[in-house]
């Protein structure tokens, strides 16, 4: 859609005496003032009193063929006012109201004035349309929302770069270091750099008794490099320790810690992690990717009806709601993506986490730490005396975190954690299993949503795919005989994929709501029971058929629905 103006001209003095809205001895007594003072006529107009500024501003807004705005029953999102800075804003008496597929929608209190729209359009760098609203109620917000936040937003970029300044740049450290070190740094930095640019997950540093392997972990699958020279192992690894405030003396126990590393204009967030092995220490490093954004509830990938279900599940005031499967699954993300869109100013949000992926504005988030005895009960029992409206707690670890975390969810806080289970319908017997009272589990708990990640097939070289003798009888014995046996494609592989046929990957989702007869179950304890009714439930879909349906759509292939059907089996 192309940038709405206001290019109709509007005569509002004509038009108003037109609409026997005012008088015309009204209009001319109005332009004398305005000629006098060099304020806008409309303002003149309503000032004296000749006009309601909301009848003249829906007369604005059919006349231009722009919406109307009222702004005292508008929800606004700080962050999308942001994106005009507060200079601009009280210039060109203007606000964001929100994004739409075609652009920004932007409140003006003068809809007719030319100058500032196309100024808006260059700052905003983007389609703009007009709306009306009345310029009181955007002066307010405008007071409200930025709050000197230009002012801020400096001082908080002066702190950030005092803070940035404590990650490791391997390019200054190779500069730092001494002639012997300059390799094993130049390895590592070669190493971070080409994990960085595949998306890489995960780095597993291991050696071996002929040679060192350097495995990266992209799209759920390792791609493994090996090196030759196995004495480079041990410098590797201690220089990571040093990067990690680990002992690089202690050689037998297993260690962690944590450092910020910039590398390729990023600051990538590292958890490392050691273990003695029969031909020396071997690390994993976790690498989170500070700038990428937290993702969003619509672009996790749900069908749009198990999307509206899941809005309605978590905006409910009270409550325990699930996020399960294996570790990598893609669980902390669904969570946070719900946060993302809970976290409102009237919400007060705490989480207990182990470890705190990504910082998120306005939540309180804790990490544990067993070593001080922080651990999840001893936090949760805190968090309910700090009046929250919604928890998050990392993990159901152990029956007295459960405990505590299913009597909040039953005294009106609404709770969101996950569990290591394969599937929706084991879950809630699994915290029955853990010695949670059934009763407990039966009166609190709201939903459950199981999930596994399956990799995307890439687009630039998808092909059609036959189906072998043993991929159309897996497909009959789940689908049964009467199985459609085509429509399925595969990845060729390409540059662009790295030869794998696939790029990216994308969550597939089962969703359990507990009803009546589900809670009864788990009330009795009665697991075959349970397991009836969840199967028999209309809006349950296993998670194979799920992805199934992706692998039929083109999005991903059969064998990573065969896959999928292999770890819930």
């Amino acid at each position: 859609m192309a940038a709405t103006s206001p290019r109709k001209r509007v005569r509002i003095g004509d038009l108003l005496v037109e609409q026997k809205m005012i008088s015309e001895a009204q209009l001319q007594q109005a332009l004398a003032e305005q000629k006098k003072s060099g304020r806008k006529l409309g303002r003149v107009l309503v000032e004296s009193g000749f006009v309601n500024e909301d009848k003249l501003l829906q007369l604005l807004s059919d006349q231009l063929d722009m919406p109307y705005v009222n702004l005292t029953r508008f929800e606004l999102d700080p962050e999308l006012v942001a994106r005009l800075p507060e200079t601009y804003a009280r210039r060109y008496r203007a606000l964001v109201l929100k994004e739409t597929s075609d652009g920004l929608l932007v409140g003006m209190g003068d809809p007719t004035d030319i100058f500032a729209f196309d100024e808006l359009v260059r700052i905003l760098k983007t389609p703009v349309q007009i709306a009306c609203v009345k310029e009181s109620d955007l002066l307010q917000n405008i007071d409200r929302l930025y709050q000197h936040a230009d002012q801020l937003r400096n001082l908080a970029s002066e702190v950030g770069q005092d803070l940035a300044d404590n990650a490791f740049d391997l390019r200054h450290l190779t500069a730092g270091s001494n002639q012997s070190d300059a390799p094993v740094v130049r390895l590592i930095q070669t190493v971070f750099e080409d994990a960085v640019r595949a998306d890489a997950s995960d780095i597993h540093i291991e050696p071996d008794e002929d040679v060192l392997r350097i495995r990266r972990r992209i799209d759920g699958v390792l791609h493994e490099t090996t090196m030759n020279d196995t004495r480079i192992a041990p410098a590797v690894v201690s220089r990571l320790k040093l990067m990690a405030e680990a002992d690089i003396s202690e050689k037998r126990l297993p260690q962690d810690g944590r450092f910020t590393l910039r590398v390729l204009d990023k600051n990538i967030d590292v958890r490392l992690a050691t273990i003695p092995t029969q031909t020396g220490e071997a690390v994993v490093m976790r690498l989170l990717d500070h700038g990428s954004a937290v993702r969003k509830l619509p672009q996790l990938g749900m069908p749009d009806d198990m999307l509206q279900r899941v809005r309605r599940i978590i905006h409910k005031p009270h409550g325990l709601v699930l996020v399960t499967g294996p570790t990598g699954s893609g669980k902390t993300t669904t969570l946070y993506a719900a946060l993302t869109e809970l976290n409102k100013p009237q919400k007060k949000i705490i989480t207990v986490e182990d470890p705190v992926e990504y910082q998120l504005p306005r939540i309180n988030q804790v990490q544990v730490n067993q070593r001080i005895n922080l651990t999840f009960a001893r936090v949760l029992r805190t968090t309910l005396r700090l009046d929250p409206d919604i928890m998050l707690v990392g993990e159901m670890r152990d029956r007295e975190t459960g405990e505590i975390a299913l009597r909040a969810a039953l005294t009106g806080h609404l709770v969101l954690s996950t569990l290591h289970t394969n599937d929706a319908v084991s879950t809630a017997m699994r915290l029955i299993d853990m010695g949670l009272e059934s009763y407990l589990v039966a009166a609190s708990t709201q939903a459950i949503l199981a999930q596994r990640l399956v990799r995307k097939l890439c687009d630039n070289c998808r092909v059609p795919k036959a189906l072998n003798p043993g991929e159309e009888t897996w497909l009959k014995s789940t689908l049964g005989e009467d199985a459609v046996l085509d429509g399925f494609q595969e990845g060729d592989g390409c540059n662009q994929c790295n030869h794998t046929g696939y790029h990216g990957r994308i969550g597939v989702y089962e969703l359990l709501e507990i009803d009546h007869t589900l809670a009864d179950a788990l009330r009795r304890n009665n697991p075959a029971d349970f397991e009836r009714a969840a199967r028999s439930q209309a809006g349950y879909r296993p998670l194979v058929l799920n992805a199934l349906d992706y692998a039929r759509s083109g999005m991903t292939s059969l064998s990573e629905a065969m896959r999928l059907s292999g770890m819930t089996e």
